[in-house]
Parts: C-alpha cells; sequence; structure tokens
C-alpha cells in the first residue's frame, strides 16, 4: 500500500528527508475510488466505473443500491473482472523494484504459495501451513483469480494430497497425523467444491487423489469418516471421494478400490443416518453420503450388494419419509438421490428382498416423493416400484403400493410428462396392478384421452 505521509516534521504531509528518494507515483486510474488503495482485483459496475473488488462487493453488501463514483442507481449488481486493467496493474507492479513491494506488497497468492512449500517440506509439521491455506481458499474477500492461481500453479493439489499418502498408513492413535490429514481434506475439498474454483483446477484434485498410491489416500479419506473431529470434516471426506469417482482421471482400479471399500460405504452410510439423539438429519451430511453412494453404484454394479448388506436401503428409505425441514429445508436433491440408490439397490436381489422386508415404510416413502425430486428421481421412484411390485412380485411391496395415496394420480402425471419410454412403459405396467389391487374406478383408463388436471 502506498504511503501518503511518513512522518516528518511540522506535519506538513511532506515525506521525511530519508524517504524523498522512495515515493512511488501511482497512476490515479490504478487506485480503486472507494479505497483509494492500488487495485488487487479491478471489477466494473453496469455504469463502466471500475473498483476493487473487496470494497464494492462490502459497499453493496452493505445494502447500497447506487454506484459510489456516478450516485446512479445500479439496475444490476453483476460485477464484471476487467482483465485489461488487472495486467496492467500487474505489469506497473512488476517493472519497478520499488513499485512492488512499497504500491501492492506480496500478492495474496504469493503468500499462500509460501505456505504451499511449507507444507511439502520434509521433517515440517504440515498443520498450521494447511489451516492457513484453507482459511485463504475459503476467505470471501479474497480474488476468485488468486484462489485459482494458486490451484493451477506450483502443483498445489499434488502437495496436499501427497499429506494424505504419506499419512495414509500410519497409526490411527497418532493424533498429529490425524490432525495434518484432516487439514489437508478440507483444503482438497474447498478446492473440489468450491464454485469460484475454475473446473479444470477441480479436475487436478481429483487426478492428484488418482495418482500414485490411490489405496492411501483412500485409507486416509475413511480415517477422516471415521474419526474426524466433527460432521464438516466427514463432509469433506466425502466429497472428495465423489469428486474422484466423478472424474475421468479415475481409472477402473480406482474405482473398484473405492466399491470394494467396506469401511468406505459403511462410513458414508453412516454420515446419512442421524446426527444426535432426537434422530435429527444433516442436510449437507445427507447430501454428501448419498450423492457419493449414488457415483459408487453407478461406476460399478459390484458394490451394489455390499452396499445392500451395510445398510443403505433403511438409510435412503429413512431419508425419503423425513420431512425436508428436518434436514435444513432444500430436501428435494436428497430425497433424489436416495430413489437412484434404492433403484441401484433393487438391481439385485439381495437390494429387492431388502426393500421388500420394509416395504410398509419403503413403498408409501417412494411414493410419496415421486414427484419431488424432479424427472431422474421420478423415473428412478418408478423403477423401484416396478421392480418389487411387478418383477419381484412381492406381495407386501405390492399391497403397501395399492395403499399409498394419491400413487395413481402420480403414474398418470409422469405418463404424461416428458419421461423416457422405459419409465412409460414401467409406470403403464404398474398401472394396471393399481387398479386391479385398488379396484380403481379408473379401470377404463386410456393414457391417449385421459388428462389430469392441476387443482
Amino acid at each position: 500500500m502506498v504511503r501518503k505521509e511518513m512522518g516528518g516534521g511540522g506535519g506538513s504531509g511532506r515525506l521525511a528527508a530519508e524517504y524523498q528518494g522512495l515515493e512511488v507515483k501511482v497512476p490515479t486510474f490504478f487506485r480503486c475510488p472507494i479505497s483509494l488503495d492500488v487495485m488487487r482485483s479491478p471489477v466494473s459496475l453496469c455504469t463502466g466505473v471500475t473498483y476493487d473488488r473487496a470494497s464494492i462487493q462490502r459497499w453493496i453488501d452493505s445494502g447500497n443500491t447506487t454506484c459510489p463514483a456516478t450516485m446512479l442507481p445500479l439496475p444490476s449488481t453483476d460485477l464484471v473482472p476487467n482483465l485489461t486493467l488487472r495486467r496492467l496493474i500487474a505489469l506497473w507492479a512488476s517493472s519497478s523494484a520499488s513499485a512492488a513491494p512499497s504500491a501492492v506488497g506480496p500478492t495474496p497468492a504469493a503468500a499462500a504459495a509460501e505456505l504451499l512449500r511449507r507444507v511439502g517440506a520434509p521433517g515440517v509439521d504440515p498443520c498450521p501451513a494447511l489451516r492457513k491455506l484453507a482459511a485463504f481458499l475459503s476467505d470471501d474477500d479474497v480474488d476468485e483469480f488468486d484462489k485459482n492461481a494458486l490451484a493451477r500453479a506450483g502443483g498445489a493439489a499434488e502437495t496436499v494430497a501427497s499429506v494424505l499418502r504419506r499419512r495414509g498408513k500410519d497409526d490411527d492413535d497418532d493424533t498429529g497425523c490425524v490432525e495434518a490429514v484432516e487439514a489437508a481434506v478440507r483444503v482438497l475439498a474447498v478446492l473440489a467444491t468450491s464454485d469460484c474454483i475454475e473446473e479444470e483446477n477441480r479436475r487436478r484434485v481429483a487426478a492428484a487423489l488418482a495418482a500414485g498410491d490411490a489405496a492411501s489416500s483412500l485409507a486416509s479419506l475413511a480415517r477422516v469418516m471415521r474419526s474426524g473431529s466433527g460432521l464438516e470434516a466427514r463432509v469433506d471426506a466425502a466429497r472428495l471421494v465423489e469428486s474422484l469417482l466423478r472424474n475421468d482421471s479415475a481409472t477402473p482400479e480406482v474405482r473398484a478400490a473405492v466399491a470394494e471399500s467396506e469401511e468406505l460405504v459403511a462410513e458414508l452410510i453412516r454420515l446419512v443416518g442421524p446426527v444426535d439423539e432426537k434422530g435429527s438429519l444433516d442436510r449437507q451430511a445427507v447430501d454428501a453420503g448419498l450423492s457419493c453412494l449414488a457415483a459408487i453404484v453407478a461406476g460399478t454394479r459390484r458394490a451394489r450388494s455390499e452396499m445392500v448388506r451395510l445398510g443403505a436401503v433403511p438409510a435412503a428409505v429413512r431419508v425419503l419419509a423425513t420431512d425436508q425441514h428436518a434436514t435444513g429445508g432444500g430436501g428435494g436433491a436428497s430425497h433424489a438421490q436416495a430413489l437412484r440408490v434404492l433403484e441401484a439397490a433393487v438391481g439385485c436381489a439381495e437390494g429387492r428382498a431388502a426393500v421388500c422386508e420394509v416395504a410398509e415404510a419403503a413403498i408409501p416413502a417412494v411414493v410419496s416423493r415421486m414427484m419431488k425430486g424432479g424427472m431422474g428421481g421420478a423415473e428412478a421412484a418408478v423403477s423401484v416400484l416396478w421392480a418389487v411390485c411387478h418383477r419381484y412380485k412381492d406381495r407386501r411391496a405390492v399391497e403397501a403400493a395399492a395403499a399409498s395415496k394419491g400413487g395413481l394420480t402420480k403414474l398418470l402425471l409422469l405418463m404424461q410428462s416428458g419421461c423416457s419410454p422405459a419409465a412409460r412403459q414401467m409406470a403403464s405396467e404398474l398401472l394396471k396392478m393399481f387398479k386391479v389391487n385398488a379396484k380403481s374406478c379408473l379401470a377404463g383408463y386410456d393414457s391417449k384421452t385421459t388428462h389430469i388436471m392441476p387443482f
């Protein structure tokens, strides 16, 4: 930051004699109109005026609806990066030996890169540096360009992932080891899931996890999910496993290692479960656990029976039967993922048997959420019902489906929507079962002429 006044006698505002030669001339348009400091991340408002991102964001967040410089109303508060000005400032700072330290100082990305070097240094406890890196990446005041610069330069993801590999086979009782792994997981999770991180940099995280001794990385992630210091750490680990599975860099061997890890799958199912004695569910934990389970079964069929054995079916049914407000709102995504997990489960005999064992709770829950999870969730629900009621023809499931409130109407609505031909066919076959077992007045139903009108 430029010093406007550096001591001196009489308060005249002039520089002291010993500092006369160090004064830096900063171009006026490099300064933010609000803070008057050299801009680190120049962004432009719709009025055409450029500000430093942190300053104008604070102005907007304070409830102001005008441009600070022109006082004109803002029809839009979108901030457009001024890349040209940013490059000019960087060029100016690097071209003058005196301008760089005195005018803009070390950039946040440079400071973070120094922390990264400490993480990779042999014989040094990486925890302090990892925690500072996580804070840097999570700080809303840090510009997204600086975050992405760190993510793409210096092998950030590879360096942090190496902590997981080094500690993957260490003693579980080593407190320092657990803390280091948890801190590394936090940094990688922010890189893999933050909206401000570019997709290319997110892929770097998955590639780093899959590289080298992936088994050690998976062991570290399982350790955090089993004995992490809090729910947030366990959720971070689950999201990293999912990012690995959904990335092209994961080889079939790595995917198989995840699917065949009994400890990982068991911890994901536990993540979906209650978080307190009252049986409450945490929305973020449920979303992370179910999404990862869905990714596992999507990648390999061998995981289905093992997942069922470890309790995936009752866990998914519990989520479907829980009101979305009990998980902190936003239950639609969780319900859709739960339906996909059940759809995968009924693809094996063990899964169908598990659903039928709890048919009185499972089938009404599936029917009730059929139209609440988007088209994907609706088609998954139909697949579950069709597998246990039509193909498997389990009496308990058929009776539970026929007695479910609103089942007929939802099937009719689905058939008249833009569902896939396969889902339409399954719904049609289920409708016949409903007509016979529920003795519905819709015995003469014709999908080409009957229309369900919303009320």
